[in-house]
């Protein structure tokens, strides 16, 4: 039987938040039938190992292998890609995400009656970063809802649930987890916001600099910017010979 829920994380070279990381998903996912499909992304240290580990003592845990480093839209698209649920949620590997929010994300998707609600988009509150972090984020936020105007005020925040067919349509370009809210009212899908929690980091180190994505930011808000304007406009309907 296939799962409801698939529970995608991407992680590079996060051994040590592994176990932990999954162990938390299992118990907060407990009221529903889910799977982990963990994407190992091209690490240098033994979180492969840690997940397969993990693989081997739960069914429910799949374990994906990039040879190198694809980033996180990357690891996000292959794992949403094998998924076996209709509906997907993701939060980042680095146990910052708190696992216990995942309920509030893909609860309304599997309540939705509508079949309109595509995206289910976490918000951080109370954010346990540095403060130059918290600073570039406001920032790009602000830029970001300037012109796309897509009413989120957090796109970085991992925690996001999302109907599997809904993201697979979208064009896939690298960074695009950033603009998923935008993505898909482009499309015409409704989106909902839930307040998340946030936490320290208890292990490892951010594999990104604000400097880095600040350059690469530039250059996906140009190009989301244009997706949204060549977008499609009309959706037909049939019409049969006998009306």
């Amino acid at each position: 039987m296939s799962p409801k829920v698939s529970v995608v994380i991407p992680m590079m070279n996060e051994a040590e938040n592994a176990a932990p990381l999954i162990g938390r998903i299992v118990t907060a996912c407990a009221d529903v039938e889910f799977e982990v499909v963990a994407v190992n992304d091209g690490s240098t240290d033994a979180t492969g190992d840690e997940l397969l580990k993990l693989a081997r003592e739960d069914a429910r845990i799949r374990v994906l292998q990039h040879p190198r480093p694809a980033g996180q839209s990357g690891a996000v698209h292959s794992g949403v890609r094998a998924a076996r649920g209709a509906v997907c949620v993701t939060l980042d590997g680095d146990g910052q995400n708190p696992p216990e929010e995942l309920p509030k994300l893909y609860g309304p998707l599997l309540a939705d009656t509508t079949g309109k609600l595509g995206l289910v988009a976490g918000q951080r509150v109370d954010r346990q970063d540095t403060a130059s972090k918290r600073w570039a984020s406001k920032f790009a936020n602000g830029l970001r809802a300037r012109i796309l105007k897509d009413g989120t005020r957090d796109t970085g925040c991992g925690l996001k649930g999302f109907r599997r067919d809904a993201f697979l349509a979208l064009p896939f370009f690298n960074h695009m987890h950033r603009y998923l809210p935008a993505l898909m009212r482009r499309d015409g899908w409704e989106i909902a916001h839930v307040d998340v929690s946030h936490a320290e980091r208890a292990a490892g180190r951010s594999k990104y600099t604000n400097f880095g994505r600040a350059l690469v930011g530039i250059y996906d808000l140009i190009g989301v910017a244009w997706l949204i304007k060549r977008r499609k406009t009309q959706t037909p309907t049939e019409i049969t010979p006998d009306g």
